[in-house]
């Protein structure tokens, strides 16, 4: 929703403090940043966001819309094309897609919005906005060499499946990796006891 008002053009967009974009009072023109939507486009998956009309199929279609009212990829859309790169890179509603891809196979335009959150994910990532979900999943990858700790209750448990237990780790060789790839400078993971 835009409103213009007089000469100095204030917009009403969608923001709000628990992440949620909804309205918010207006905002001047200069504190958009008009290049984030191009630059969205650059990312992969991103190429195809300016293609959207704001017909509102991807919200009416979205799986997580019915737990989570507050995700309106329309709105996030809305919010990229307009300029609002911090409220949109620093929002936790980016992390609910759960990339589906039915938005995608419905959109009229064409737009692949699951690939345009990925990219937006991904923007806000390179620029240091990581959900604390997924910080906390890498710290426990770092320290354990996978997402859970290992013990013994739940090899118990899959043996009595007939299951193979699970196999240990190379928590040293994963620690590498991860340093390699700078994946502990984005997640600015700590080594478990400092």
């Amino acid at each position: 929703m835009l409103k213009y008002y007089g000469s100095s053009v204030l917009v009403v967009v969608w923001v709000g403090g628990s992440g949620a974009m909804e309205i918010r009072e207006p905002l001047r023109t200069t504190q958009l940043d008009p290049k984030f939507k191009f630059e969205v486009a650059q990312m992969p998956g991103g190429e195809s966001i300016k293609y959207c009309f704001q017909c509102g199929k991807c919200t009416a279609t979205c799986p997580i819309r019915r737990f989570e009212p507050a995700y309106k990829p329309t709105h996030i859309v809305r919010a990229t094309l307009l300029g609002l790169r911090e409220t949109v890179l620093t929002s936790n509603i980016i992390w609910l897609c759960a990339s589906c891809y039915s938005c995608t196979e419905r959109c009229p335009q064409g737009v692949r919005l699951t690939d345009v959150m990925r990219a937006i994910r991904n923007l806000a990532v390179k620029e240091g906005h990581v959900h604390p979900f997924y910080r906390m999943q890498g710290s426990a990858i770092a320290t354990l060499g996978r997402i859970f700790k290992e013990d013994e209750f739940i090899n118990e448990m899959r043996a009595g499946m007939g299951l193979l237990p699970i196999p240990s780790v190379n928590r040293e060789e994963i620690s590498t990796i991860l340093r390699d790839i700078e994946v502990n400078k984005i997640l600015t993971i700590e080594k478990e006891g400092e």
